[in-house]
């Protein structure tokens, strides 16, 4: 490995930016020839700013200085260093950005709430799933998609909604084995958006599961509020279970039962039975149950994505880059 690349890759380092990031950002057409020129290594700069969410001129430099650091909101915060934090929004903020530049036209989503949306997804459908809120926000030029590839070297975030430019996204964190879990992250965050907390221009960043947090913070009350609503049709369900012990096998047969006559998808039904009981383990059990078979929910999300993007508007690096971040096949 040639100097430059060494030093400016232990400065990347050393501001808390993850190898698995710094080499998807990294261009394919570097090389040591590409190391012995002023102008490629002044575009080596450019590129891994606009790839990671850095200021160029302080990369220049070789001062790592976060753009997005200080337009960023984090919510339930873990235990996480300032630059850290500036890494996380930064690298999502520019992720997004590549998003947006392929995605369809963006609609306005003031004035959108949770029993319109209800009603409108559930003209075409039973109850309301992952499938029917992610296809929504891609319709609404809101793009979804899980990084593969995290800015930091211990995943942090659940998920996080940005908006830049007047165009907004949403990047989800957290992988799960089943779609219920991941549609209520998704219909937190699509609160998020749709009640402004993201502000013009910025990130908010979950940085644990909104589905376990109990903080107070009115924009997370809200968010959740407007995710229950979405899902089940009341901001606060109510549920009622008739045995004390029940076990996974048979909240799995009641939410079967109960969820398509209250026009609920049984796995949120599970999960709502489970977060007022306090018997995770149970509704974790009973998704086993309630779904064919475990997968990882991050594939359907991102390929989506692929399907959804217009590939053609962007160049063939940023193509490649925003492949290798989505783990979709270069």
């Amino acid at each position: 490995m040639d100097e430059t690349a060494k030093s400016l890759r232990k400065k990347l380092t050393g501001a808390g930016i993850s190898e698995a990031a710094i080499n998807a950002a990294w261009p394919a057409w570097w090389s040591e020839a590409a190391a012995s020129s002023p102008s490629a290594q002044a575009e080596l700069r450019f590129t891994l700013a606009r790839r990671l969410g850095l200021a160029p001129k302080p990369l220049l430099g070789e001062r790592v200085e976060f753009v997005w650091k200080e337009n960023a909101r984090y919510k339930h915060l873990a235990d996480l260093e300032n630059d850290q934090q500036g890494a996380l929004a930064s690298f999502g903020v520019a992720v997004s950005q590549h998003l947006a530049a392929a995605a369809g036209r963006a609609y306005d989503l003031s004035g959108v709430t949770a029993p319109r949306l209800r009603e409108m997804l559930l003209r075409n459908s039973q109850f309301i799933t992952l499938a029917n809120l992610l296809a929504f926000s891609w319709g609404a030029g809101v793009p979804v998609a899980h990084l593969k590839v995290f800015p930091l070297p211990a995943k942090s975030m659940h998920a996080m909604a940005v908006r830049n430019g007047g165009r907004q996204a949403i990047l989800l964190g957290r992988d799960a084995s089943y779609p219920a879990p991941v549609a209520f992250t998704l219909a937190h965050e699509i609160g998020h958006v749709v009640l402004g907390h993201v502000g013009e221009r910025g990130a908010l960043v979950d940085l644990e599961d909104p589905a376990l947090g109990d903080d107070g913070d009115p924009d997370e009350i809200a968010a959740d509020e407007f995710a229950l609503e979405l899902l089940t049709g009341s901001p606060h369900p109510e549920i009622e279970w008739n045995i004390d012990d029940f076990n996974g096998a048979e909240l799995a047969d009641a939410v079967l039962r109960a969820g398509p006559d209250r026009r609920i998808e049984p796995g949120t039904l599970a999960l709502c039975v489970g977060y007022k009981s306090g018997r995770w383990k149970s509704a974790m059990s009973a998704l086993s149950r309630i779904y064919p078979q475990k997968k990882p929910v991050w594939m359907e999300v991102n390929r989506l994505a692929d399907k959804e993007l217009k590939w053609d508007s962007l160049s063939q690096e940023q193509e490649e880059y925003l492949r290798l971040v989505l783990g979709l096949d270069v």
